[in-house]
């Protein structure tokens, strides 16, 4: 397809590789630089206006008051419960006596060293292959519950968002759901297993697993308090061309042509320079009349 002058469309031949056309002479390069310029501007002003939304919506939901302060403190405390004792499982015999801590070292430890091949085996023992699936359940729920703990930390910061009350309590329901599972789960594994070993295999719910429940009913409790009292994000004015932003929007929506936009733009300009110019003037009459003042 042949290439075209920008302004009089006139037809351009492979021998015409001056940057002036030659039916209109326009400098074909630099010609409509200008509204380019203009259009890359408001694009830039446009980007930043809905960028600094977000950086309201996120301010308001970390510090908007202080108990959006004491949600990110309570959304933090029960990652730091891990290393108290969960469980605890405790085994006897003749000449043998042993008793192991569950929490998130020792877990690491025990998925490190695992021998997933005897794992497998046991998981299809006909003894203890039911309740060796509870225990594997239990720490699945767990490491779930607190995997829910962790993205609702990192998704706090668009809990100002419009969709943020739906999202905060459903990643609190899920973690407070696993949890309670996780219990459960080790409650009846400890139960059969003593069913099937009398005396020889105990075991229970440590008090790590009380404290962390307790954060997160804590936590909730907090992130409903916070969305009860309706906090409004402050949004900072921004303007694309001298135009408030929401209304730029508006006129683009509207499907406003660009050379009204522009006509928009420069009234906006011009009154704006024109307050500026004023309340100068007040000022510099302001500091006269105070000189004088002081002098008399």
């Amino acid at each position: 397809m042949a290439a075209t002058c920008p302004k009089c469309n006139g037809k351009l031949k492979i021998t015409d590789w001056r940057p002036n056309c030659p039916h209109c002479n326009v400098n074909m390069v630099y010609y409509g630089m200008e509204e380019r310029l203009l259009l890359d501007a408001d694009k830039a002003e446009a980007e930043h206006a809905v960028f600094q939304k977000r950086i309201d919506r996120l301010k308001t939901a970390f510090a908007g008051s202080k108990l959006s302060i004491a949600r990110i403190v309570f959304s933090v405390l029960p990652l730091f419960t891990v290393i108290l004792p969960l469980g605890k499982i405790a085994f006897q015999a003749p000449y043998i006596s042993e008793s192991s801590t569950i929490n998130a070292i020792a877990l690491y430890n025990m998925i490190s060293k695992a021998d997933f091949g005897a794992l497998i085996s046991l998981l299809s023992s006909p003894v203890l292959g039911k309740t060796f699936i509870l225990f594997v359940l239990s720490l699945v729920t767990l490491v779930l519950s607190l995997l829910m703990v962790l993205v609702r930390l990192v998704l706090l910061m668009l809990s100002a968002s419009p969709k943020g009350r739906q999202r905060n309590y459903t990643f609190n329901c899920f973690a407070l759901l696993f949890a309670a599972a996780s219990a459960v789960t080790f409650t009846l594994f400890a139960g059969n297993a003593s069913a099937i070993f009398p005396s020889v295999i105990s075991g229970s719910v440590g008090f790590g697993a009380y404290i962390y429940f307790a954060l997160l009913a804590a936590s909730f409790a907090i992130d409903v308090m916070v969305f009860q009292k309706r906090i409004e994000v402050v949004y900072k004015d921004t303007f694309v061309g001298g135009i408030p932003s929401a209304e730029y929007f508006q006129l683009v929506e509207s499907g406003v042509p660009l050379a009204d936009i522009r006509k928009e733009m420069e009234k906006r300009t011009a009154e704006r320079e024109e307050a500026e110019r004023l309340a100068a003037e007040q000022a510099a009459l302001q500091e006269q009349q105070e000189q004088a003042a002081v002098t008399v």
